[in-house]
C-alpha cells in the first residue's frame, strides 16, 4: 500500500519577509527614539510598544517559509 504524500506548505509571499523586517525596525526605532527623548507622552508606554513590535516580529518569523 503506498504511503500518502505529505503536502508541502505554500511559500510565503515575497512581501512577507519585508513585513517582518519592517516590524523589527519599527520596534527598535521606537525604542531608540524613546531613549533619545523624541517621542511625546509617557516614556514607559513607548518602550513597551517597541518591545511588543519586536515580539510581533519574532512571531511573524515563525510563519515565514
Amino acid at each position: 500500500m503506498p504511503k500518502p504524500q505529505k503536502k508541502k506548505p505554500k511559500p510565503s509571499p515575497r512581501w512577507f519577509g519585508w513585513l517582518v523586517l519592517c516590524v523589527f525596525a519599527a520596534g527598535v526605532g521606537l525604542i531608540v527614539l524613546n531613549y533619545m527623548g523624541l517621542v511625546p507622552g509617557p516614556q514607559q508606554l513607548w518602550l513597551w510598544v517597541g518591545l511588543a513590535l519586536i515580539a510581533a516580529g519574532f512571531g511573524l518569523t515563525t510563519q515565514l517559509r
